[in-house]
């Protein structure tokens, strides 16, 4: 059905319907402007409320073996992936229905703006012709009633005897005069109304339908491409449902993982002091003959209070030491000021903290020592690789340049092992064992061993990324592990050995990964991980996977985002 032949008087009107088709495209703008103003203020919002509940490294110290409380910051990471993907329905909206919108909007502006022009001018002619017209037909029937005149005046003039020869001769040609007058209006005006209707005809017909096939043609190009973007502004919010789907997963999957068996032995592990329960307390029979009088000093074998008490006994556990500190219901409770009092002065073996509480401070203190050693090696390594290639180019660097930061390097390495060596001894004290670990440096330490560049490597130091050859050449002495100084009975509870690190950021793994030494964890692409500490320069990152599996990965194989970067 065409506009042309179905609306070729409704001109005014189709103009007006046009102009409520840019208004609507307009209308329908500023609702996708509103719309993306709104997603951006909700993932804004739900970021503020993730960041202003992200636990604080205490926190993570605090509470971090807890299910419940690992589940709530896994569900955090979740809200804060949610959030996201409502970003992305603002962005893409901005970035292609409304862009692509604002462009439908001028191009239709303009084709419509220039038909009207078009239709408005074929208008004006067609008036043009009419108004010729009918100024023709005055003319034609002015001269015709004045030809009629003059005819009915020479009639009367020939019929009047009273008048002379020239005076009816004048009538007569007067009314010739008219009559010709008269044929050349009739004439004129005949071609004038051929003219018009050929004009008319071809306005009706041809010019003007015309027009209406465009804007036609303009306006249902305008209804498509608006069906088109009220479909894509839909798609790209069911693009992003399965993922919003899949941070719900992981919030009820973080919310099954809780489990209150596995928290109420967490609480055990982290509060026992490992003292043994006292014993009863003997009877004192003063009337006893053979115990001495209490005045000289003697000691009684059967007086508690002059008993001679071991670490853990009843004076220590009831009203002694450091436990006696220790208040509400397993030291959850106890004032601030209490902790500051207890902390003000620690002993380095940690030897004022009850059993089992020092143990996990040793361990925790050693498997800080191996980071450390960790990273001093791979900047070792890094140094190394560099000066082999100063001294293959030398253009590229003065070889001798990194000689003492390498020695400096050595020396914080050899100070690490020492430090390593003595709290081993410290734990192996501390568990009743002979110290039989020991890792001095030698003669030939590593703060001397810069003229060659050789490195020997830590059975638990991480290997350096694919793209970094490792020396093989050996210089001293590996560090054992927790293996070597422990048996597996020793370590009732993983946990005690778990380091807690505050979670910094998340990321996602780009590649496959898998672990071939100790320290990296194997990962699967598209895994979603929690950062624990950045890239030191080293090409690692340590990360944390969803089933508490911590170590590292290449960096060079995820792709990280810091919470720090979130502007809320």
């Amino acid at each position: 059905m065409s506009w042309g032949t179905e609306l070729w008087d409704q001109y005014d009107t189709v103009a007006v319907h046009t102009q409520k088709g840019v208004d609507f495209c307009e209308r329908f703008t500023n609702f996708l402007k509103e719309r993306s103003h709104i997603e951006f203020e909700y993932a804004k919002n739900l970021k503020r409320l993730v960041k202003n509940y992200q636990p604080k490294k205490k926190d993570e110290e605090e509470y971090g073996q807890f299910t419940w409380a690992k589940a709530f910051w896994d569900l955090l990471k979740e809200l804060h992936d949610l959030a996201g993907q409502h970003e992305v329905i603002a962005e893409n909206t901005q970035g292609n229905v409304m862009k692509d919108l604002n462009n439908l909007i001028q191009d239709y502006k303009q084709d419509r703006k220039k038909e009207l022009q078009e239709g408005a001018k074929i208008q004006e002619h067609l008036k043009a012709s009419l108004a010729q017209l009918e100024k023709r037909e005055k003319q034609y029937e002015k001269a015709f009633r004045e030809a009629e005149k003059a005819t009915d005046a020479y009639r009367r003039a020939d019929a009047d005897i009273n008048l002379s020869r020239a005076e009816v001769e004048k009538h007569r040609n007067n009314m010739m005069l008219k009559s010709q007058q008269s044929d050349d209006c009739k004439n004129e005006y005949a071609s004038q109304l051929q003219q018009t209707n050929q004009h008319q005809h071809e306005h009706y017909h041809t010019h003007m339908p015309q027009v209406f096939q465009r804007l036609q043609n303009i306006d249902e190009n305008r209804i498509d491409k608006m069906k088109s973007y009220i479909k894509q502004s839909a798609d790209i919010e069911r693009n992003i449902i399965p993922i919003i789907n899949t941070c719900i997963d992981g919030m009820v999957k973080a919310s099954d993982s809780i489990d209150a068996v596995e928290d109420s032995r967490s609480v055990v592990n982290k509060y026992k002091s490992g003292y043994p329960i006292p014993s009863d307390i003997a009877f004192d029979d003063l009337s006893n003959s053979q115990v001495p009088d209490g005045r000289n000093g003697n000691t009684l074998t059967t007086t508690p209070k002059n008993l001679n008490l071991e670490k853990g006994s009843v004076r220590q556990t009831v009203s002694g030491g450091k436990s006696k500190k220790r208040t509400g219901i397993l030291g959850l409770f106890s004032s601030s000021k209490t902790n500051v009092t207890r902390s003000d002065d620690p002993k380095e073996d940690f030897s004022d903290l009850p059993p089992s509480q020092r143990k996990k401070q040793l361990l925790k203190k050693i498997d800080s020592i191996k980071k450390e050693i960790t990273r001093e090696t791979a900047e070792r390594e890094g140094m190394l690789k560099m000066k082999d290639v100063y001294v293959q180019n030398p253009a590229l660097g003065d070889p001798n340049s990194l000689d003492k930061k390498i020695e400096e390097n050595g020396e914080k390495l050899d100070s690490c092992r020492k430090e390593l060596s003595k709290f081993v001894n410290y734990l192996d004290d501390a568990e009743g064992k002979k110290s039989t670990t020991s890792l001095a440096v030698s003669d030939d330490s590593l703060s001397r061993s810069t003229s060659d560049g050789s490195v020997n490597r830590d059975p638990n130091i991480i290997p350096p990324p694919p793209s970094i050859q490792q020396p093989n050449n050996d210089v001293y002495t590996s560090i054992p592990d927790d293996d070597e100084l422990h048996s597996p009975d020793e370590f009732e509870d993983p946990e005690e050995v778990l380091e807690q690190y505050p979670v910094i950021g998340t990321c996602r793994a780009l590649y496959s990964f898998t672990a071939e030494n100790e320290g990296s964890v194997t990962m699967e692409e598209n895994e979603e991980m929690s950062v624990l500490e950045q890239d030191q320069g080293d090409g690692w990152t340590r990360v944390r996977k969803k089933d508490e599996g911590e170590g590292f990965v290449p960096t060079s194989y995820i792709q990280i985002h810091f919470f720090d970067q979130d502007e809320v």
